[in-house]
């Protein structure tokens, strides 16, 4: 599917603002710089940078732009109509959205009766002269409109007449898009479309009314909210009845339940229903760019995220591997490839043997389903998640117990024992601790301490000390994050406890588990692994460089 071979659908992306509303989430202006350059590689036509003047991030935001701007993608400027009883002309606003310099702005006008008597405290008339106003005067000075419609469904569904004349003020004072929100999230999907159905005659036959005027009539965009856990599905309802743009956030992000999510979205439309949004190069781009923002944002991924989570096509049950090893089409709605994701088979206890040969396959290790190697894995792969192991979200332990029982495990040192000291002052456990590892390493024992901050870090970082003259590579791994699950509470402090340690070497990134009822042999278990498994990565990327040379 080409750009050029569907009906046309514009993507207005509104992370940078109505994204940053949620809670929690925070950005400086390098993060929202990062991520409008990441959306205009995407290919976003329509990204929406903030509220210039409503406070100095975001001015800052749009002058950087200005000296850098973006290669493809339009940045709007997005403020409200002006003040009752004012003029736009006058209004100090209105300067700073001028002052950012972008072509296209975006304002957001009452449609709600509601709204305009009790939160402006206003008449209807003086609401359809803010709206006039407003446009006009951002029209006189070279800007192109989109118009939001704030709280459009409420409005239409409480007082239908007053709300399109809030639309026929935005189109005759020369906006180019009229946006429908459901800024509170409660419309359904059949009401969307009915709504928007009616909005599209109307606003065709007022184009027809008014043929002799040159300006084309705006056309439809849509602005749903997930209060009712529907805005993608209203979004495309919307779409399904005539809206030509679709606002969102990548991820979902927003105010109170988030927004429609672009990476719902974007797929769903392009893949599914037949409309051009992203090339396909780009429409590959899409998990990534789900991460990115999530990384800068600072917020965890949703990994069951549908199209772009890591488990958004991961298969565990043993049928379901078996049936997808032979047809992705069995359990796969689409490629995972067309949104740059992929294809991952999980293991656990509820495993079959084609579980553990094709994640055998994934890591390079051909297993014989005739031989028994195979049953063997499987067989204990079963009996330690029965101890409380779990290794769906461990692969690099998994891989490390495959050498194991196929008699290939590197042997690259040898845990002879450690100690864990912390200081105490006044009763209060402070964060240094000491750590003395033992290990063996090509025949020699070697003792070595270290201090860190906490008994792990400690740990670690012994572990390092004692390794790292004979094996350098570790001096560039890292202990990216610390997982700990209590598996049996109800036995109080003789608990089973699960750890789970993720590692990196800058360029990949590893998690290995450990597991007992001593949360620094759990700790120390799984940290070890980390540094053994890295090591095994290491020693086969040598392998492959001295086999291709």
């Amino acid at each position: 599917m080409t750009k050029n071979s569907s009906p046309q659908l514009w993507l207005y992306d509104t992370t940078l603002r109505d994204g940053t509303q949620r809670e929690g989430l925070s950005v400086s202006i390098e993060d929202k710089l990062r991520i409008a350059k990441r959306l205009d590689q995407l290919g976003i036509p329509f990204i929406e940078g903030g509220w210039p003047g409503a406070n100095p991030k975001d001015v800052q935001f749009f002058w950087q732009l200005q000296e850098n701007p973006l290669k493809q993608a339009e940045i709007v400027a997005f403020c409200s109509t002006r003040r009752p009883n004012t003029t736009a002309a006058t209004e100090p606003m209105l300067q700073d959205i001028l002052a950012a310099g972008t072509r296209w702005v975006t304002i957001f006008g009452k449609s709600w009766d509601l709204h305009v008597t009790t939160g402006l405290k206003t008449t209807l008339e003086e609401n359809l002269a803010m709206i006039s106003d407003t446009i006009e005067y951002l029209r006189s000075q070279g800007r192109r409109i989109i118009y939001d419609a704030e709280h459009w469904f409420d409005g239409y569904k409480h007082n239908r007449d007053y709300a399109l004349q809030t639309l026929e003020a935005a189109i005759a004072s020369g906006a180019e898009w009229l946006v429908l929100c459901d800024t509170n999230g409660g419309t359904l999907p059949h009401e969307i479309s009915q709504i928007v159905q009616d909005v599209v005659k109307v606003t065709e036959a007022w184009g027809m009314a008014k043929k002799s005027n040159q300006s084309p009539i705006p056309q439809i965009g849509i602005h749903t909210h997930n209060d009712s856990e529907m805005a993608v599905a209203n979004a495309i309802a919307a779409v399904m009845a005539g809206a030509k743009m679709v606002q969102g956030t990548i991820n979902g992000y927003g105010e109170r339940c988030g927004n429609a999510n672009l990476c719902s979205l974007i797929p769903n439309l392009q893949l599914k229903a037949g409309y051009s949004c992203i090339t396909e190069d780009q429409l590959t781009q899409l998990t990534e760019a789900s991460r990115f923002v999530s990384e800068v944002v600072n917020l965890a991924p949703d990994e069951h995220a549908p199209f772009v989570g890591r488990s958004a096509f991961a298969h565990k049950g043993g049928i379901h591997v078996s049936a997808v090893e032979r047809n992705p089409l069995t359990y796969e709605h689409i490629q995972p490839e067309q949104v740059g994701n992929s294809r991952r088979i999980v293991i656990s206890e509820q495993s079959g043997l084609s579980n553990v040969l094709a994640k055998a396959r994934s890591f390079g290790i051909e297993l014989d389903q005739q031989k028994a190697e195979a049953r063997e894995i499987l067989q204990r792969l079963k009996d330690l998640e029965s101890e409380g192991f779990q290794f769906e979200a461990a692969e690099a332990s998994f891989v490390l117990l495959m050498h194991e029982a196929l008699g290939g495990r590197q042997q690259f040192f040898e845990v002879k024992g450690f100690q864990v000291h912390c200081d105490l002052i006044e009763g209060k456990e402070t964060s240094n601790a000491l750590a003395t590892v033992k290990v063996a390493v090509e025949g020699k024992n070697i003792l070595e301490a270290a201090e860190g901050n906490g008994p792990v870090a400690a740990l670690d970082a012994a572990l390092r000390k004692a390794l790292v003259n004979f094996y350098p590579q570790i001096a560039s791994f890292d202990l990216t994050d610390y997982k700990v699950r209590i598996l049996n509470g109800h036995t109080g402090t003789a608990a089973k406890t699960r750890v789970l340690v993720e590692s990196g070497n800058g360029r990949q990134r590893w998690t290995t588990v450990g597991v007992s009822t001593n949360i620094l042999a759990a700790s120390y278990q799984a940290v070890v692994e980390g540094l053994e498994y890295g090591l095994l990565l290491q020693s086969q990327a040598e392998a492959a460089l001295k086999a291709s040379s």
